[in-house]
């Protein structure tokens, strides 16, 4: 394959918060795939930025008693620190709060207006009376117009997909101060994107940039109809760039945030003597945007047809991947799988959690889960029993000693790895990870059943069987290297260790194919630590402090009398006797389903500890599924008098808040609660 110029970017981190575990997933991506082409010789550069405007920020520094430019520094100086923690190198990392951008959005928007896109209307927008602003979509949130789901942002819903307006959610609240935010009448301006509605069908359904799952999502859900117009400007106040021909306003942050992508390819090419245009408007240059699956449409629609708009190259790829889940749920502040990457840094080794994202990334939209007993039987497994054991094994026999001139017979193991080569390539340009680890680790377990069968060991003791000891090391090191050159996007430091330990740089993919001879063989040093169990209790244990310490630091909202008045409060009392007659107890639900003939019921299994189970029928199937509820703890009462319904016998009743319909909030024990326990 002949030289590529290759722009790869991953989706801008927001300049109001820290780096988690949850982000790391698409930036480890992103990095592995950059380091993969860099290796194989193409000129392939990875760009990203501080996503620093909108009111977010502005509000913060506000709180902060500080200026936004102040408040966006230091968070740069974190994000860049914690990127560097885990290996993750950016050729530029810049800020949508530089000139270059701000000189980039006028001529883009220039662009767009020339085109006859923009349109101006009269609309009614969310106000948030205590806070004195304006709302942003993301922060409000409310029922979903569409399917009823609660706490969901303004912009879109996470359950059904759809796309609606802030003013649209029923029930909304701002997340700011969390008041009923006031309609109020502000003058927007408007791109006409169902104008570009061909370009964009045509793109997303060719089959070559984006994922199947994803191109049938936008022609299912979007394309079908009419494009709604795109709002993009912003009243004061707010923090961002100043519309030119509209004062007062501001653009949206989803103008120039993506724009922020060429910002930073500007300043690259600025300090390193290159044009823009070689990388931004040049079909001879590859554009592949790595993002999460939460922000496909505004990079699948709207970024597409502002680029066509303007003349820019479009994007050959983008690459959508799931979020992380910890233990099969979404990431939690209070059971402290909520980690932030410094967080992680301080307790355990940051190679290996980029080993275990990449064994479980595939090229698929699909979460991955990281179960911490997997995490470390995988990492103890794969990296220290299987890949490190090959080194520490031979490298110590011949220390300070140089490896044979001549390659021996190994029955043919270097062949077969070096064979290989090309197939785990592949894997690693299609975003295959998992199956690239796979296939590499198959050549690890050669490397030591050679080894185990050769027993350098006992060879060793025996003088006159040096020359046998060094054949040995000779080939059970050149598999090693052998591993790590296809294990070096993954793991950079191993690939740094190797190349000190035997005194030659890694360079290209295709120094797999060449076996290292002759070369001076160090000392070897201690190359990776198992996964030690305490460190990872103590790493959640902290998160939760942390957490709980922001919550207590975070501003409180004014409760209103909303469920007061649809629940009023019982007048009559009950004695502490009749109280203690209910038994309720922790469950945990190990089975649910669907209840045919039933509207409205669900069927749970409920596990009350040891082999105590209930069955239970719940009329909780308008707000929740089947499937998020199995693993859930909940609160039921255990003493119920059995029920004999058309479905079965219920035999317990699971706890739950809220007047009915959409609004049914099933309660839920704090961590560490365990089925069985009483509820008191």
């Amino acid at each position: 394959m002949s030289n590529r110029r290759i722009l790869v970017t991953a989706a801008l981190p927001y300049a109001n918060g820290n780096i988690h575990i949850g982000h790391l997933v698409e930036y480890v991506q992103t990095d592995i795939w950059v380091r993969f082409q860099k290796l194989r010789g193409h000129n392939c550069r990875y760009f990203c930025a501080d996503d620093t405007h909108g009111t977010a920020i502005m509000i913060r520094a506000r709180k902060e008693g500080r200026s936004e430019e102040e408040l966006i520094a230091d968070v740069r100086e974190a994000h860049i620190s914690d990127f560097s923690k885990f290996d993750i190198e950016f050729d530029n990392f810049g800020s949508t709060h530089s000139e270059e951008n701000r000189e980039l959005c006028h001529q883009i928007w220039k662009s767009i207006r020339d085109a006859g896109l923009v349109k101006q209307k009269e609309i009614e927008q969310l106000f948030d009376p205590e806070a004195q602003t304006f709302l942003a979509d993301r922060f409000v949130k409310g029922t979903c117009p569409k399917c009823g789901a609660t706490n969901q942002y303004g912009d879109n819903c996470d359950k059904c997909g759809s796309t609606y307006t802030p003013a649209e959610l029923i029930d909304p609240k701002s997340t700011l101060s969390g008041a009923t935010p006031e309609l109020r009448t502000a003058t927007h301006l408007f791109i006409e994107l169902e104008k570009c509605h061909e370009f964009l069908n045509e793109w997303t359904q060719s089959g070559k940039h984006l994922q199947p799952e994803v191109a049938n999502y936008l022609k299912g859900h979007f394309l079908s109809d009419e494009l709604r117009d795109w709002d993009i400007s912003r009243p004061a106040p707010y923090f961002g760039f100043e519309i030119p021909d509209f004062p007062g306003n501001y653009w949206y942050v989803w103008f120039d945030a993506p724009i922020g992508y060429i910002a930073s390819t500007y300043e690259w090419c600025k300090r390193n003597g290159e044009n823009l245009d070689d990388w931004w408007k040049s079909d001879q240059t590859e554009i592949h945007h790595f993002i999460g699956k939460d922000i496909t449409y505004f990079h699948t629609l709207f970024w597409p047809a502002m680029l066509k708009t303007a003349g820019l190259t479009l994007p050959e790829k983008v690459h959508i991947h799931g979020f992380l889940t910890v233990d099969g749920e979404k990431m939690s502040k209070s059971k402290g799988t909520f980690i932030e990457a410094a967080k992680y840094a301080e307790h355990l080794d940051p190679s290996h959690l980029r080993y275990f994202i990449a064994s479980k990334l595939s090229s698929k939209v699909d979460d991955i889960d990281l179960n911490f007993d997997e995490f470390k039987l995988k990492v103890d497994s794969d990296l220290v029993g299987k890949v490190v054991n090959i080194a520490s094994r031979c490298a110590k026999f011949v220390a300070g000693k140089e490896l044979s001139e001549e390659y021996p017979d190994d029955g043919g193991l270097f062949e077969q790895a070096a064979a290989v080569g090309e197939k785990i390539a592949e894997l690693y340009e299609n975003c295959e990870y998992s199956s690239a680890v796979r296939e590499i680790m198959v050549l690890a377990d050669r490397a030591n059943q050679y080894i185990e069968g050769k027993e350098p060991w006992v060879v060793r003791k025996d003088e006159a069987r040096a020359d046998e000891l060094r054949d040995i090391c000779t080939v059970g090191l050149n598999l090693f290297r052998q591993v790590i050159i296809y294990l070096a996007p993954v793991l950079p430091s191993i690939q740094k260790q190797t190349e000190e330990l035997l005194n030659n740089k890694i360079e290209h993919w295709n120094d797999a194919q060449t076996p290292l001879l002759g070369a001076t063989v160090g000392k070897f040093q201690h190359m990776m630590k198992r996964v030690d169990e305490k460190k990872v209790k103590q790493m959640v244990e902290e998160s939760k402090e942390t957490q709980a310490a922001d919550a207590i630091a975070a501003p409180q909202f004014n409760d209103g009398p909303e469920a007061l008045e649809k629940e009023p409060m019982t007048e009559e009392h009950c004695t502490i006797e009749d109280f203690m007659k209910v038994d309720m107890r922790v469950a945990r639900i190990v089975e649910a389903g669907h209840v045919e003939g039933a509207d409205k019921l669900l069927q749970l299994k409920l596990s009350l500890g040891g082999d105590e189970t209930r069955n239970v029928f719940a009329g909780i199937k308008s707000v929740y599924t089947p499937e998020e509820l199995v693993g859930r703890l909940v609160v039921c009462c255990a003493n119920l008098k059995p029920r004999k319904m058309r479905f079965g016998l219920s035999e317990g009743m699971v706890l739950a808040c809220g007047p009915g319909g959409k609004e049914i909030f099933l309660l839920n024990p704090d961590d560490g609660a365990q089925p069985g326990m009483r509820v008191h």
